[in-house]
């Protein structure tokens, strides 16, 4: 789980690679540093609520 705090990291890297290969300014590519963080901040949210979710169940079975 604490892996997934590198994907926001590695895919704004990744980003940042791109558009200063293409020239393109960072203060242009803000929107994509936030659509990057929006959609990762969403997955790591959703799956941390599914792993509270579900935790009581883990415990029940051992």
């Amino acid at each position: 789980m604490t892996k997934l705090f590198i994907l926001p990291i590695l895919l704004s890297l990744a980003w940042a690679l791109f558009l200063n290969y293409n020239g393109v300014p960072l203060k242009q590519g803000k929107k994509g540093f936030l659509y990057i963080i929006g959609i990762s901040l969403t997955i790591i949210f959703a799956l941390a609520f599914l792993l509270w979710l579900t935790a009581g169940q883990n415990v029940m079975a051992t």
